[in-house]
């Protein structure tokens, strides 16, 4: 092998660019000057590390300063248009779909009722057609497809983008969803669950500045997402959050799915609730129809909503005391009820929980709708890619 084709297959040095692209990320433009003082670095380092970013148009010049003298300093910023990220929210009966340039903004969506239960390659197959219409509707190749992630309805082992026992997804247990993606996308597919998606999702577009905070979404099932000093925390294997089988004090006789009794699931998700108005003669199939009932003033469904909230509540109250979050977020079908959700999560969590964790404790509803799983799956991928450890990758 000669010298130069030794050196035409040896791999691209690091470039060392992934910090000096984070400081970026806030969209404030900076001079070369202005990025070496907030990083220590020498100007030619900064200034090598800045043209790696200008190639990979992650970065774009954005004008001048003022000159104190002699040529105006160039100022540079985050390129967002450089790549999109395409994310999918999957339900139990729904899948929506969104196209997000890097800062989260969707640029195309759509959505469609759709049964898990179908399996994992109709489902999937679904996904990646619905894609590819979507990146002709913004007019991008699918050569600026940064990745793709992927929220789904279950247990998720998120080192392996597995399913894990789902209980409402019949065939998806350990099937291979990132392989069998990647086999029509060759770029990195990322699943997690889709409560830490939507945490994900709110986190990044609605409570930034939140190091702390807890997603809590209640719907056919209950769960939560955490986010712990900024970044999803999932626990060793993937099952952090799922609160939605811890008991519930006075609840033992509530038949859960997962085969105890007492949950919190049982007894204050939408399916509990329809149950329940069932039980009294009050037509509910499930937590969309729980909703209309109680926006039509219907005061039976409007008082199980509101015990709902305190049993949520209750749980939240030992999460509050031992996890110290500054934001708890809820959303989930059961919040487009209105308030008394809300409303009954507030009294007992301030109510139980210590002065100190409630201090500056703030408990509100979600502000993202119903496109957050979405944005946050694409987040994810972000996330994951604009990571300083694997920009390099990226930058190659």
């Amino acid at each position: 092998m000669t010298e130069d084709t030794a050196a035409t297959h040896r791999p691209a040095a690091p470039t060392g660019a992934g910090p000096l692209l984070q400081l970026l990320r806030d969209g404030t433009p900076r001079t070369r000057s202005e990025l070496a003082a907030l990083t220590g670095l020498a100007r030619s380092t900064v200034a090598g590390r800045v043209d790696a970013l200008l190639a990979a148009g992650l970065i774009a010049p954005s004008g001048e300063t003022a000159s104190t003298g002699g040529r105006p300093p160039a100022t540079f910023a985050f390129n967002p248009h450089a790549r999109i990220a395409l994310g999918a929210d999957l339900g139990a009966t729904h899948a929506r779909l969104a196209i997000t340039d890097l800062a989260g903004t969707v640029l195309a969506q759509t959505n469609a009722d759709l049964d898990i239960a179908l399996g994992p390659e109709a489902v999937l197959d679904w996904v990646v057609d619905h894609g590819h219409k979507l990146l002709d509707e913004v007019e991008r190749p699918a050569s600026d497809l940064l990745g793709v992630g992927i929220g789904l309805p279950g247990p998720v082992e998120h080192s392996t983008g597995k399913a894990v026992n789902p209980p409402i997804m019949p065939g998806w247990d350990g099937f291979d969803v990132p392989a069998y993606v990647r086999e029509r996308w060759p770029v990195p597919v990322l699943v997690d669950n889709d409560v830490n998606i939507m945490a994900l999702g709110e986190h990044f577009t609605s409570w930034s500045e939140a190091e702390h905070l807890l997603f809590i979404k209640a719907a056919t099932g209950i769960g939560c997402g955490i986010i712990a000093s900024g970044r999803v925390y999932r626990g060793a294997q993937g099952a952090a959050g799922d609160m939605g089988h811890i008991k519930v004090a006075g609840s033992e006789e509530a038949l859960c799915r997962c085969g105890n009794t007492g949950c919190l699931e049982a007894v204050a998700s939408g399916a509990a609730i329809a149950a329940r108005l069932s039980e009294r003669g009050i037509e509910a199939h499930g937590s969309l129809d729980v909703v209309e009932l109680a926006r039509s003033g219907s005061v039976p469904a409007l008082r199980l909503i509101r015990q709902a909230g305190r049993d949520i509540g209750e749980v939240l109250a030992g999460a509050v005391n031992f996890f110290n979050p500054s934001v708890i977020v809820i959303g989930g079908s059961l919040a487009l009820a209105g308030d008394h959700l809300l409303a009954g999560v507030r009294e007992v969590i301030y109510q139980r929980s210590l002065p100190l964790a409630t201090r500056h404790l703030r408990i509100a509803a979600a502000r993202t709708g119903e496109t957050g799983g979405a944005v946050g799956a694409g987040v994810m991928v972000i996330e994951h890619a604009l990571d300083p450890d694997r920009l390099d990758l990226l930058l190659r």
